[in-house]
């Protein structure tokens, strides 16, 4: 499978120009999901053959804040993206996560939800 990141929620031109730069040079495809699109499993978002699309689109809220589901990346390749994203000044972006067997079936909302929870558990507000 092709490494890509998926992006939800994508931030403005400006900010979304200082990814898409970072990014280019490891030549990792980045996916911009439309709003639309939120309901569809993560997995088949990012090109995973055994994974149906949903039924319908999406009509719920937008997420509120962008986020990162890395795909198919190597440890290494993974490492080389996170500090190309932190560098670039784009940033912060506290909602990122790995695509696995269990949240493949999860749809961006579902995903935001778990990162938004573990997010909190590691950084509670005093």
């Amino acid at each position: 499978m092709r490494e890509t990141i998926l992006l939800f929620n994508a931030p403005e031109k400006a900010e979304l120009l200082k990814i898409e730069m970072a990014l280019f040079p490891l030549r990792i495809r980045l996916k911009r999901v439309k709003k639309e699109e939120y309901n569809q499993p993560l997995g088949h978002l990012a090109g995973v053959k055994d994974i149906d699309p949903a039924e319908g689109i999406y009509d719920g809220e937008e997420l509120p804040g962008p986020m990162f589901v890395f795909c198919f990346l190597s440890d290494n390749r993974l490492n080389q993206a996170l500090a190309a994203l932190r560098k670039c000044g784009a940033g912060p972006f506290p909602y990122k996560a790995i695509l696995t067997p269990t949240n493949s079936a999860w749809t961006a909302p579902e995903c935001f939800e778990e990162l938004k929870k573990e997010h909190e558990t590691l950084h509670p507000k005093g």
